[in-house]
């Protein structure tokens, strides 16, 4: 059934969009780019979340949630985090206010590593995604407010490379893109 939910890695283009975001002054960001899956997951309408969250538990990636993203800057400094969209789309604003700019449609991934500030800047009424942790990591919420840093930083530098992407186990992108 998996073959048919998800692109094989043989279908992804050789170099998926991966982007850079540094440390800003507010957000630490991430030496580690955040990669996009676009359209890996080939979803019907119906049990869609449950095809995502599926994936992901079986590539240890849980504490899954379903939801939108928030609308307002935001980053994680204890864990890394994995969205699959699954329904309508969504514009996020990566990096902080100057940062990029991503549209998210159904079928695609995000993997967002820690410290890199997240935030829906415009979405479709139906949107919503799915998103997990590795190893089901708890997670913190951090704003870029002044005191969140050092604390923040020495968090991030504690962290590793996930041992599974979360799409594809061992044999994902993940790997490739993220060297500790």
């Amino acid at each position: 059934m998996k073959n048919k939910i998800i692109k094989t890695l043989a279908d992804l283009p050789e170099k998926i969009p991966h982007y850079f975001l540094t440390d800003n002054g507010i957000f630490p960001n991430s030496v580690l780019p955040v990669l996009l899956y676009k359209a890996a997951f080939i979803l019907p309408n119906d049990h869609a979340p449950g095809i995502i969250e599926e994936v992901f538990d079986e590539n240890s990636w849980y504490s899954s949630w379903r939801n939108g993203i928030y609308d307002y800057n935001h980053y994680h400094s204890i864990t890394h985090e994995v969205m699959g969209v699954y329904a309508g789309n969504c514009h996020v604003l990566l990096g902080g206010d100057s940062g990029i700019q991503l549209l998210l449609e159904k079928g695609d991934v995000l993997i967002i590593p820690a410290g890199v500030s997240h935030r829906n800047i415009g979405a479709t009424a139906d949107f919503k995604c799915i998103g997990a942790y590795p190893d089901g990591a708890d997670f913190d919420i951090n704003l870029g407010k002044s005191g969140e840093r050092p604390r923040t930083d020495k968090n991030i530098k504690k962290l590793t490379v996930p041992l599974k992407d979360p799409l594809y186990g061992e044999s994902g992108h993940l790997h490739k893109y993220w060297r500790s």
